[in-house]
């Protein structure tokens, strides 16, 4: 009885090996695998997008931009008195 169960250990370390093997193989080939083609980099815009993407900058440094024609006060650095 001893050594029927030792064969069927051996048999089942034979098997489990095996499982093991079969597992790393389909695991680095899973893993390891090239991406699917498809578009990769940097989008590029066609003149119609950048044009809109001008307008939509234009109006929106208007509004936080001070007017040309308002009066500006010459800008003071630290004064250099010694």
């Amino acid at each position: 009885m001893i050594r029927e169960l030792r064969e069927r250990r051996r048999y089942l370390d034979r098997v489990i090996a095996a499982l093991e093997q079969l597992a790393r193989l389909t695991f680095s080939q899973t893993t390891l695998a090239k991406p699917e083609p498809g578009r990769r980099g940097r989008k590029f815009m066609t003149n119609e997008e950048r044009r809109a993407v001008s307008e939509r900058m234009k109006k929106y440094w208007s509004t936080r931009r001070p007017s040309r024609n308002s009066d500006k006060k010459p800008k003071v650095g630290p004064s250099s008195a010694s």
